[in-house]
């Protein structure tokens, strides 16, 4: 049952109005001023010549998350153990990376909520909530998290969930400057952390499974006034055009792409190399995923699923590689892009590295575009392979669902998703958290645009009845040590879940990743022999890091399981124990003790689908799934960061359509669903949750 409820997991990117209650704001004790007037792009250039900070999102500018650092070496870190830990006090999914400058950890948790803390000894110095108002969870496709702040010239810059680009002074917490980086009318949303360069905050958004057209925007770091914005994707042809790379882009669509959006927002990922003065953003997915309702005469949908090279100064477009030329199944190039200086063919190229949700491993000439190589590094069967003469990936009959369902990999929560992956120079080796799993992908024939509902272009509610007709393939996680030389798998370590954490490699021959079924392992960098592992009993996603202070080595990794994933009916640390939010560092010799987590009541069944089903009880199967399977799970099965619906109480199954269609749940983050569902729709919901409760109970 668990692998074929892992055939819909991608579903679970479409987080939609569930949540718990955020925390209040607070001050904690002052601490000792900090030297972040310091921090400006020729310190974050040098940052190897101090290893023991973490400056930036990646370490560096090139984000390779390698840290230099060697004193835990292979032959030492088996004596690693907790030297502290600190509770946020958030119960969602934890993304962040920290920073870490002159002795202070900057982090965030879920909600967007800053935390300042002493590097030495976990205690806090200050706190800032953004305070997020709570139904803005509904709009937040995958989770209500957040992937870190920015350092740079004594403030620390944060992306809030509501579109917020907020200044903060970093010896108070205090704002100095924010503004609105998106039009509140319209459901766009920040999980990214921004970046810095030339002195330009960089930051973009998501949003495009509700219908927003994407764009990056830079702000001047010191007053928070507009640079320059760059849309990836052309509005309304009728109008005129923002800037000159539209007019080229609009001759790649068809149809009215504009009522929807187009999508290709700009989610997470960025690098820059100061050399070459070259800004790479990756661009997402299609709006809605479906190419034949989004474009229906065709055309590549310039710059969905791209990566582009855009000048810091002026977001003046230089080059641009599209991945999924003409998307269609929410294949974004949003995932973690790499810098790194490698010979290839005897000769030393200047490459940029990407894993993205297609499957397929790309090194490209960062100076020019230019494509070198791509081959598959998880299983594919939308594309036989990508073309080396045009660099385009040549599309199999597997991939076409336009006339009938398909299974497809990967699923749209990808080969790779955003969880950040490491490069070592020592090695050479690219190591990869990478994800086994398939879709069933079902054209929505009736497909209508709503602002409030996801706009897929896939039929959702069809996936229940299908289930059981569908082959299921393996789903599974990994972690996979990848040559981007000679294009192929060195080593790999499999996991028991599939969303798993990011990745930190180490000048110790080391590599660290914490996973979903609440795991903290280090492996040996050159052949993956696995040295050491620590039960921390809380889901991780987020990518470790490494610093020092007094000359000894931390590694220090965010646990708190959620995300795309956040309902996955597999594996994960968060269907046994409460998922606590919490910081925890290590050190050779650490001596603390593992803080406890409270475990849950036994959990239901999941018999495998089908079964006799009044009319009203199949309605609500289809309402719910369309609607509430994006946080409560498939088949009503959550993975225990959100409320099991089949185990609720007997005030909540009283009070249903107050809760779902009034709101009355809404500081919780249960926002009013009255615009898309009427009565007789929360009845027949609460119809198919009671049937769903029943056979648990008698299958238990």
């Amino acid at each position: 049952m668990r692998t074929l409820l892992f055939l819909t997991l991608a579903v679970l990117l479409l987080l939609a109005g569930c949540a718990t209650e955020e925390d209040a704001g607070s001050a904690g004790p002052a601490g000792a001023s900090t030297s972040l007037g310091a921090i400006d792009g020729d310190r974050i250039a040098a940052a190897d010549t101090e290893a023991g900070s973490w400056l930036a999102h990646g370490r560096t500018y090139d984000e390779q998350r390698f840290s230099p650092l060697r004193q835990i070496d292979s032959s030492n870190v088996g004596d690693l153990g907790l030297t502290w830990h600190y509770d946020t006090e958030g119960t969602r999914g934890h993304e962040a990376t920290p920073i870490v400058v002159d002795d202070r950890i900057y982090l965030t948790a879920d909600w967007s909520v800053v935390h300042v803390i002493d590097a030495r000894t976990g205690q806090q110095i200050w706190k800032y909530d953004p305070e997020i108002a709570p139904e803005v969870g509904r709009i937040a496709c995958c989770d209500v998290v957040n992937r870190g702040v920015a350092v740079w010239k004594g403030r620390v810059y944060l992306g809030a969930l509501d579109g917020r680009l907020i200044a903060l002074n970093a010896d108070t917490g205090e704002v100095d400057w924010q503004v609105q980086t998106t039009d509140p009318e319209k459901p766009y949303t920040i999980t990214s952390a921004p970046r810095i360069a030339k002195g330009k905050v960089v930051i973009g958004n998501g949003g495009a499974e509700f219908g927003v057209r994407g764009f990056i925007t830079a702000y001047d770091a010191e007053t928070g006034d507009q640079v320059w914005r760059f849309y990836t994707v052309p509005g309304n042809p009728s109008e005129p055009f923002e800037h000159p790379e539209l007019e080229e882009a609009v001759k790649t669509w068809t149809g009215e792409w504009w009522v929807v959006g187009g999508g290709g927002t700009v989610w997470d990922s960025m690098a820059y190399d100061p050399d070459l003065d070259l800004l790479y953003v990756g661009v997402g997915n299609g709006a809605p995923w479906s190419r034949t309702l989004r474009s229906p005469g065709g055309g590549d949908n310039l710059y969905l699923s791209s990566i582009i090279a855009l000048r810091p100064d002026t977001g003046e477009l230089i080059w641009h590689y599209q991945t999924t030329p003409g998307d269609n199944w929410d294949y974004t190039a949003v995932q973690h892009m790499v810098l790194a200086d490698i010979d290839i063919d005897g000769e030393p190229r200047q490459v940029i590295m990407q894993a993205p949700k297609n499957g397929f491993f790309y090194v490209l000439d960062r100076a020019t575009g230019e494509f070198i190589s791509a081959e598959k590094y998880v299983t594919v069967n939308w594309a036989s392979h990508v073309d080396p003469d045009t660099g385009r990936p040549v599309e199999t009959r597997e991939g076409n669902y336009d006339e009938t369902p398909r299974t497809i990999l990967p699923s749209p929560i990808g080969g790779h998703n955003w969880h950040p992956m490491s490069y070592s120079p020592d090695t050479g080796l690219m190591y990869i958290p990478t994800i086994e799993l398939s879709l069933i992908y079902a054209l929505d024939s009736g497909f209508n645009y709503n602002s409030r509902s996801m706009n897929l272009g896939i039929d959702l509610s069809a996936i229940p009845n299908l289930l059981g007709e569908m082959p299921a393939p393996p789903s599974y996680g990994a972690l996979k040590a990848w040559d981007p030389v000679e294009q192929r798998e060195v080593w790999s370590v499999q996991h028991l879940g599939v969303y798993n954490g990011g990745v930190l490699s180490t000048g110790g021959n080391l590599v660290f990743q914490g996973t979903a079924d609440g795991q903290f392992a280090a492996f040996q960098a050159d052949d993956g022999t696995e040295l050491w592992r620590v039960a921390v009993n809380v889901g991780i996603v987020a990518p470790p890091i490494s610093y020092t202070i007094d000359d000894e080595q931390y590694i220090a990794v965010l646990a708190g399981w959620g995300g795309a994933a956040i309902v996955d009916a597999g594996v994960s640390a968060a269907a046994t124990y409460e998922n606590p939010g919490r910081l925890l560092v290590f050190k050779l010799g650490g001596e603390a003790a593992m803080p406890a987590v409270r475990a849950k009541r036994q959990k239901f069944l999941a018999p495998a689908p089908g079964g006799s089903m009044t009319a009203q009880e199949r309605a609500g199967q289809d309402l719910f799934h369309k609607h509430c399977a994006t946080c409560h799970g498939i088949l009503a099965v959550s993975s225990g960061v959100i409320s099991d619906l089949r185990q609720s109480s007997n005030r909540v199954h009283e009070n249903f359509d107050e809760i779902v269609r009034d709101g009355e749940l809404a500081e919780q983050g249960m926002a009013s669903f009255a615009d898309v569902l009427e009565e007789e729709d929360v009845d027949a919901i609460q119809a198919y949750l009671s049937m769903r409760e029943a056979q648990d109970k008698a299958a238990a």
